[in-house]
């Protein structure tokens, strides 16, 4: 924490001035220092600071108005700044015991570099910049205009995609990630890969968010050891099992992604007989083995299908499933690198939607 020399060097700010200079120095430095270890020594992309007053002009406070995504780790906020509306999204755990307070900055600290660097990429939801005056810095983004992806792949209470566009976004989100495993000095691994962390802008484009789980594969090195994250329903059995995170951590996420896209169903479902929580590979699993293909896709998709194209759609819809399924393999090592999986999804939107 800042010492007291700095405070008496700052003899005319309150005390709620004095606590907002803090917090930016510590934060600051800690920022600093790890992007300059993120970097190799090289920063070359500025970042904007934003005030805590800003933030809290631009959302009344953090009024629940303006609150448009909420969970135990972080609240997600539109506001204006600059005269245009971005998302601020900050840190929102009401629990302590949850997670200690220094886990939660470096979360946040680790979320700020990696989307520093992913920036670039129009399938990332772009960092405008940050406010390290708050005890744990806030992230400022770009605003995503149709917002973020419901837990059915859809979006809002019951607006869901057409096939065409379902395809679309997932196609675009297999390059976003394999640039995240492949554009730098060292694969990074995203390791909570879900819906709620795909935005879709105005023309249903998608950016991928929420950078804070991430991990960067040491040097001469397959995998790295880390305690187990992620969300039930999306998480890697064979991470779960060992504590090794590999590329195919987030393969057997996006496969899941896949089937929520192509079921219109919850990642996990609640299973009345058993009386326990199920995840949708399983019973998506349990339907292909009995060739039961029109208990996978969503009726809403089926509904769609028709004309002359009506056997290529059905056959992609297949590859698709077939695609899924290899993705969501329990050994990791029988699951495909993901920039064979963006490939794949090229190959099959083109067999039916050709590129114009």
């Amino acid at each position: 924490m800042p010492s007291k020399v700095l405070y008496s060097l700052l003899p005319c700010l309150t005390k709620k001035e004095k606590d907002a200079n803090g917090s930016y120095l510590l934060n600051g430095s800690i920022l600093l220092e790890d992007l300059i270890a993120s970097s190799d020594g090289k920063l070359t992309n500025p970042i904007r600071h934003y005030s805590a007053d800003e933030l809290i002009k631009a959302t009344n406070n953090f009024h629940s108005s303006c609150l448009v995504l909420e969970n135990a780790l972080y609240n997600i906020f539109t506001g204006f700044l600059d005269n245009r509306l971005v998302i601020i999204k900050k840190e929102g755990r009401r629990d302590d015991s949850y997670c200690n307070f220094d886990q939660a900055k470096n979360e946040v600290i680790r979320d700020i570099i990696i989307s520093m660097q992913m920036s670039t990429h129009k399938n990332v939801l772009k960092l405008l910049g940050c406010c390290l005056e708050f005890p744990i810095p806030a992230l400022v983004l770009e605003h995503a205009g149709k917002g973020v992806l419901n837990a059915v792949g859809g979006l809002g209470v019951n607006d869901s995609l057409n096939w065409k566009t379902r395809l679309r976004v997932a196609k675009q989100l297999a390059n976003a990630i394999t640039y995240l495993h492949t554009a730098f000095p060292r694969p990074i691994i995203h390791r909570n890969l879900k819906h709620s962390c795909i935005f879709l802008d105005d023309e249903f484009v998608p950016k991928i968010s929420d950078f804070s789980d991430s991990i960067t594969i040491p040097p001469e090195q397959s995998h790295v050891e880390d305690l187990v994250k992620g969300t039930f329903g999306y998480l890697d059995p064979a991470y779960r099992k060992s504590g090794c995170i590999t590329e195919q951590t987030d393969v057997y996420s996006f496969g899941v992604i896949l089937l929520v896209f192509l079921t219109g169903l919850n990642a996990s479902k609640q299973n009345q007989a058993a009386e326990k929580w199920e995840s949708l590979v399983s019973y998506v699993k349990l339907h292909a083995c009995d060739d039961q293909f029109q208990m996978i896709v969503d009726p809403k998709i089926l509904e769609g299908l028709g004309g002359e194209d009506e056997q290529a759609q059905q056959k992609q819809l297949h590859e698709f499933l077939s695609l899924a399924l290899l993705c969501t393999q329990d050994k990791s090592e029988a699951r495909p690198d993901m920039i064979d999986v963006a490939k794949e999804l090229v190959r099959i939107e083109n067999s039916t939607f050709p590129p114009r």
